[in-house]
């Protein structure tokens, strides 16, 4: 059975966090690590096959999640955590480091198992579809269940939100379409479109609420396009988030291009949260800002959060992290291929075609090795992320 065994490893405390040099070295020592193992032995010398790492590092640690093949989840969860235990041994710099978690995630097959022996009116439905409908459903929807209490989980997730807001390193209220406390604050049009320091807070704890939703489910897209081998457009499982990539494209967006996709939005978040951003880098990491601020709305609006401040402090946002707003026109069939033509030359259309969306714009940009373009003539020797 195919399992993802999620792993949590943290610095030691009282420790400083991580600079992005450390972390890019940290990185490199876990990939290394992972690349050198092809089977783990599990409990009673059971063997437990290692099929595919994804590594985010962050200012505090490392989140891994590890594919594994094993015969049951106590085995997944045991061999991996004895393998990651190991691989930080090994190298003195990360020798100090404790894995808070390790946990599996059930393949969606599996799930399906579990989700069809459940009964009972709170059962969740049997249908991965039906189960993502039932995730994203409005509060007042679910009030009509019994024992749920729609304002206090609107509070509580109002909480977390904004006490995740200072995660959001590189980007200072500014950002938000709060005003420059040096700036003009007399001008009358400035402070009738302000947006408050309030609504700017929560815009940003709903940004970093929205990424661990939205690596998650690209995680669970990634293992069914791997489990499935196929491609979004021929996909007969439900898909998060793929289907809302450019639809012209579907039929290339296959395991391999999902996990390059995953591996951008955890580079591009996690230059959001260590303050180390400073432009989007490619094409895919606009289209991965696009599926993160339409998490957030969506999460926002979920639980009744998505006020006109707020609104107006994400629009701002992305006025502001944006350079321009060409990849629109990848969703729109008639520009088809403008974007290599004359026309898309004369226009100043930055290059969008599909086998550039993970080349760096300019030189100094930054694009995960794992998600970079192979050199030409390269040969391919594995689809690891």
């Amino acid at each position: 059975m195919t399992y993802v065994v999620t792993v949590d490893a943290l610095i030691p405390k009282n420790t400083p966090e991580m600079d992005p040099l450390q972390r890019t070295g940290a990185v490199a020592l876990i990939e290394d690590g992972f690349a050198s193992v092809e089977a783990i032995e599990g409990p009673d010398g059971m063997e437990v096959d290692l099929l595919d790492t994804v590594v985010a590092v962050y200012p505090g640690g490392a989140l891994l999640k590890v594919f594994v093949d094993a015969a049951a989840l106590e085995f997944a969860e045991e061999a991996v955590r004895s393998v990651v235990g190991e691989l930080l041994e090994r190298s003195e710099l990360l020798a100090d480091w404790q894995i808070e978690r390790c946990e599996v995630e059930l393949h969606p097959e599996l799930a399906q198992e579990s989700l069809a022996a459940a009964d009972g009116p709170d059962a969740p439905p049997d249908g991965l579809a039906d189960r993502k409908a039932r995730h994203t459903e409005s509060p007042t929807a679910k009030d009509d269940r019994e024992g749920y209490d729609a304002e206090a989980k609107a509070e509580a997730v109002r909480g977390q939100m904004l006490a995740l807001a200072d995660d959001l390193r590189s980007f200072p209220p500014v950002m938000f379409g709060v005003l420059d406390a040096e700036g003009d604050e007399e001008e009358e049009d400035a402070i009738k479109f302000a947006v408050s320091p309030e609504d700017a807070k929560l815009a940003a704890g709903a940004l970093v609420y929205a990424t661990d939703i939205l690596v998650d489910e690209l995680f669970q897209d990634v293992q069914t396009l791997t489990q499935e081998d196929t491609t979004t457009a021929e996909c007969g499982g439900p898909l998060w988030h793929f289907e809302d990539l450019p639809e012209r494209y579907a039929l290339q967006y296959d395991a391999r291009f999902a996990r390059r996709f995953l591996v951008t939005v955890i580079a591009m978040t996690t230059r959001f949260t260590d303050g180390s951003f400073q432009q989007l880098s490619c094409v895919a990491e606009e289209l991965a800002l696009k599926l993160l601020l339409t998490e957030t709305n969506v999460t926002l609006e979920t639980f009744g959060l998505l006020g006109d401040g707020v609104s107006a402090a994400l629009d701002s946002f992305a006025d502001n992290v944006y350079e321009d707003m060409d990849h629109e026109w990848l969703y729109d069939d008639s520009m088809d291929g403008i974007d290599e033509s004359a026309v898309g030359e004369a226009l100043g259309v930055t290059p969008m075609a599909f086998k550039a969306w993970f080349t760096p714009f300019s030189e100094g940009r930054y694009v995960h090795p794992s998600a970079a373009d192979e050199p030409e003539g390269a040969a391919r020797t594995g689809d690891h992320a």
